[in-house]
């Protein structure tokens, strides 16, 4: 099953898409990796949702991508005693550590990392920052607050700190018994939520022990202020939207969606735009053309993949919202000045093997206008370097392992096949490569593809050969070796006839 598009396309999984016919049907219209959201559900669901996603992943032939979306701490205010109160702009306004029942003048924030970091002159935002607080005074128990607008404060509405760092587990119980459980079935990524900084990254990683890859969610300011560090050493970053319009002003997030997007770019790590990129269709058969325009910018900005999450998980329309970002995706593809705004800021080329090789792939495949670059990979790290690239040139990533085929599910441009082996040889590298484009419906007879892979093969991070093939030569020059008698050729020393193969690779 060949995509049509670059760009790839996450799902999330729920009430809405939780049964195999609606699962499969998202998977044809075009979802590449589908998201468990481990803030709901049970872990008897979400085994289910796996099985169901492997039944089609065995069913079809291509490999699925699983991303495992942990929850997160979660700050919330307490109860009050009517449900809920407005407050008045300029009111004072406590909330207290310990429990107490809420009023028009304080409720409980049961919260000790809220009150060991925060200071005066900062702000606490509540129900989604429909309510921003100041505070004025805190002792360790108590914040004393004054109001910067009027609005509703009601049970147990969520809290955002934006300007401060609090000193929290990003993974709470809940988490690492849900990381565990994902773990155990075999997802391919780890989402985080609430990554503050790289010792987030460093906190997590040593409970995962490198079992699965680590993606992290920019939702926070603080995050954005330690980017560099985080998509260092996340395999993959998403931008998560929501709370990051929540805690910054809503017109920086385009700009810091690009930066983010610049950053992975730079450093060949996938990225997921997020939140709200069709939310209309939540109830809607169809998107607004603001929506349109929105998912249109992360494609043309280059990211590798866009995420619906309630249009999927509790939508009315979950199919057609997949089948309509598909349809977005492919017509900005279309776009005659694609390629131009795509690579309008140029990347920078490491100074690597690996890195020279997807260059020239990149610019071989566009020179001699190439159906395909064909890719052999242990990790998946090389594909990834010529993914980066963004070259209009579809992706063929062929590896015997088939998480590494699942992870480069996630990856822009990328048609991920698993093999059933390495190669062996240069014969075996362009046979492969030249029947796996074929059958894969990237390239026909006649078609040029450039190949690349590593000496010795089968070994990681060795890849140092760059090749052209011509789909269906190899094969017809290995029958003919086959079929036509050798030639004799007389030796000049001795006189006596040797044997010459009719082809040579």
């Amino acid at each position: 099953m060949k995509r049509e598009s670059y760009c790839k396309i996450v799902a999330t999984i729920g009430p809405a898409s939780s049964d195999y016919k609606t699962i499969k049907q998202l998977f044809k219209a075009g979802v590449d990796v589908f998201r468990l959201n481990f803030s709901h559900g049970s872990h008897e669901e979400h085994a289910a949702r796996h099985a169901m996603i492997r039944k089609i992943e065995e069913e079809t032939g291509r490999p699925i991508g699983i991303l495992a979306d942990m929850q997160g701490p979660k700050l919330r205010i307490g109860t009050f005693s009517n449900v809920s109160e407005r407050l008045r702009k300029g009111q004072d306004f406590e909330f207290h550590l310990d429990k107490v029942t809420g009023d028009s003048s304080r409720v409980s924030l049961p919260h000790k990392e809220i009150f060991a970091a925060i200071k005066p002159g900062e702000d606490l935002l509540v129900n989604d920052g429909r309510l921003r607080l100041t505070v004025e005074k805190n002792d360790g128990k108590v914040l004393s607050c004054k109001v910067q607008n009027a609005g509703i404060i009601s049970d147990r509405k969520g809290v955002n700190v934006p300007g401060t760092v609090l000193p929290i587990n990003i993974l709470t119980a809940k988490d690492r018994k849900d990381l565990e459980f994902a773990i155990s079935l075999g997802v391919e990524w780890i989402a985080l939520s609430f990554v503050q900084k790289v010792e987030d990254i460093h906190r997590a990683r040593r409970l995962i022990r490198g079992r699965t890859r680590v993606l992290a969610k920019l939702e926070k300011p603080s995050a954005i202020e330690n980017l560099e560090g985080i998509v260092a050493l996340s395999d993959a970053v998403m931008v998560a939207r929501g709370d990051l319009g929540v805690e910054m002003p809503p017109e920086r997030v385009p700009q810091i969606q690009k930066q983010i997007i610049a950053a992975c770019r730079k450093e060949g790590k996938p990225v997921i735009v997020a939140t709200q990129m069709l939310e209309s269709m939540i109830s809607e058969p169809v998107a607004t053309r603001a929506e349109s325009s929105d998912v249109a910018n992360a494609v043309y900005a280059g990211a590798d993949a866009v995420m619906l999450s309630a249009e999927t998980a509790a939508g009315k329309y979950p199919v057609e919202a997949v089948k309509t970002m598909d349809r977005i995706i492919q017509a900005t593809e279309e776009d005659p000045d694609f390629d131009s705004i795509i690579h309008a800021v140029p990347l920078p080329i490491d100074e690597t093997d690996s890195d020279a090789i997807a260059s020239a792939a990149c610019d071989v495949a566009r020179n001699r206008n190439c159906a395909a670059i064909s890719t052999f990979t242990k990790t998946g790290s090389t594909v990834r370097r010529v993914s980066r690239l963004r070259t209009l040139v579809p992706t063929l990533g062929l590896t015997p392992d088939a998480t590494v085929a699942r992870q480069l599910c996630l990856a822009w441009g990328v048609h991920a096949v698993k093999t059933r082996d390495d190669v062996e040889n240069f014969a075996d590298m362009v046979g492969k490569s030249t029947r796996f484009a074929r059958r894969e419906k990237l390239a026909k007879n006649g078609d040029r593809i450039v190949i690349s892979a590593g000496v010795p093969f089968g070994t990681a991070g060795t890849t140092n050969i760059l090749r052209i093939a011509i789909v269906g030569e190899h094969e017809e020059s290995k029958s003919a070796s086959k079929s036509k008698p050798a030639k004799k050729s007389a030796s000049r020393k001795t006189g006596k006839s040797t044997e010459k193969p009719a082809s040579e690779e």
